[in-house]
């Protein structure tokens, strides 16, 4: 997977697969186009990359038919400078892949109409293209006028909390907790606390209400120290995926598919600067030669053939040694 942002992307609006969606290309050509044509959306393009995952052919090969298959009108590598709305700018450098063979005025007419587009910072596929317009901002519904002569009334403004509810629910629960207002009020901060770490009013009931003495004397005080002794933890905080930014692309540059040239500083044909197209053509002169074979792997990439050891007698070995240096051969010893 290339960087957010960079690799592969569908230039869109291709023909179902079929079998002669490459038959144009020469076979190594072809094998390379359906390899990159099954490689998942954001997947890094470069030809070392590529020939990395390849289970037949080398750098070399993949850099040639790479060229070969956006000659063919198959990929444009784009350049594209990103505005986000947050002020922040970059570049970006996109592949576009399409399976089914484009001119090249249909591809400058692509990248033309890149400009403007709206696109979205998501962090594993990149800034994804987002081929719908924007949609207009919804206007909030107008609020319903109110009835004539009806007007709301001090207990629809001052309607109690599901935290006041369960303190008063205690009297039903359980005849011994009958709290009074001031008491439901004084505590609301504590049974909201509860609530706010997960529990239910069921939880906080049982938990003012287990295992009672026989007689309560002061409910709103018992009530209190329970709340406060069996207070349960806070819940692990979830981190929220940020938003998506929004962002506008605002320049387009066509560059060479294999190398950092770009049109302003040189002439992109068929998706290849001068020097990477007059490359290109010498390896195909020197493949069809012999002279060239970009499948091969070299001869240093290779594994060191077994090394044969000579089988050395040791004992012989040893009394030639000894005889060198003057010394008698050892009882039962011949040289």
């Amino acid at each position: 997977m290339a960087k957010s942002g960079y690799g592969k992307r569908r230039a869109g609006d291709e023909d179902p697969h079929s079998d002669p969606d490459f038959a144009h290309l020469s076979p190594r050509d072809r094998e390379i186009a359906v390899f990159v044509d099954h490689l998942e959306e954001g997947h890094a393009m470069g030809y070392k990359a590529i020939a990395a995952v390849h289970p037949r052919y080398g750098q070399q090969a993949v850099r040639t038919s790479l060229r070969g298959v956006s000659e063919a009108g198959h990929s444009r590598q784009i350049r594209e400078h990103i505005t986000v709305e947050d002020n922040s700018m970059r570049w970006v450098t996109r592949t576009y892949w399409s399976r089914t063979r484009r001119s090249p005025e249909w591809w400058a007419e692509f990248a033309r109409e890149r400009k403007g587009r709206i696109v979205t910072d998501d962090y594993r596929p990149g800034l994804a293209r987002t081929d719908e317009p924007e949609a207009p901002a919804e206007e909030p519904a107008p609020e319903p006028a109110p009835e004539a002569g009806a007007e709301a009334g001090p207990e629809a403004e001052s309607q109690p909390g599901a935290a006041y509810q369960t303190l008063a629910g205690l009297r039903d629960a359980d005849p011994r907790m009958p709290l009074s207002d001031s008491d439901c009020r004084s505590l609301e901060t504590l049974v909201g606390e509860w609530l706010s770490r997960g529990s239910t009013p069921g939880d906080i009931t049982k938990a003012l209400t287990d295992g009672l003495p026989p007689a309560v004397t002061n409910p709103g005080g018992l009530a209190r120290r329970r709340l406060e002794d069996k207070m349960p933890p806070k819940k692990a905080k979830i981190r929220q995926k940020a938003a998506p930014r929004r962002a506008r692309v605002d320049r387009v540059i066509m560059c060479c598919i294999t190398c950092d040239a770009d049109e302003l500083t040189t002439k992109i044909e068929d998706g290849m600067c001068p020097e990477c197209r007059a490359e290109y053509e010498a390896d195909l002169a020197a493949e069809a030669a012999g002279e060239l074979d970009a499948g091969y792997i070299p001869d240093t990439f290779l594994a060191d053939p077994t090394p044969v050891y000579e089988v050395v007698d040791v004992a012989r070995r040893a009394a030639e040694v000894r005889a060198a240096g003057g010394l008698r051969p050892k009882a039962g010893t011949a040289l």
